[in-house]
C-alpha cells in the first residue's frame, strides 16, 4: 500500500541496506501469496482481538506462526499437510534421490 511505498519507509528500507519488492501496478495476482497469508493472519489471529501489550501482541505473532501456522495448519495446496511436514517429506526424497543417484 501506500505506506509500504512511502519515502520514510523506503528511507528506513535503504538504512539497512534493504530493497523494496512491490508488484507491478494494476497487478494484483503478483502479489496474491502474500495477501492471501496476510489475510489467513489476521482472521485466525487478530480478527477481534486487543492485546494488553505490543509484547502480548508480538508473543501471539510469534505462536501462530511458528507453533500453528508452519506446524499444525493443514494446507490445502500442499495435500492437507503442514509446511513443516511438507518439507520434512521434500527433504526426504531429496535424500532419496542423492542415494539412488
Amino acid at each position: 500500500g501506500s505506506q509500504y511505498a512511502s519515502h520514510a519507509f523506503q528511507d528506513q528500507l535503504k538504512k539497512f541496506g534493504m530493497t523494496c519488492s512491490m508488484s507491478r501496478k494494476g497487478n494484483c495476482w503478483d502479489n496474491a501469496p502474500t495477501e492471501s497469508w496476510f489475510n489467513s493472519f489476521k482472521n485466525e489471529r487478530y480478527h477481534g482481538l486487543r492485546y494488553a501489550t505490543h509484547a502480548d501482541m508480538k508473543a501471539a505473532s510469534f505462536e501462530y506462526i511458528e507453533v500453528f501456522y508452519n506446524r499444525k495448519r493443514q494446507h490445502s495446496t500442499l495435500g492437507y499437510r503442514s509446511p513443516i511436514q511438507h518439507l520434512e517429506q521434500w527433504a526426504s526424497e531429496q535424500n532419496q534421490e542423492k542415494r539412488a543417484a
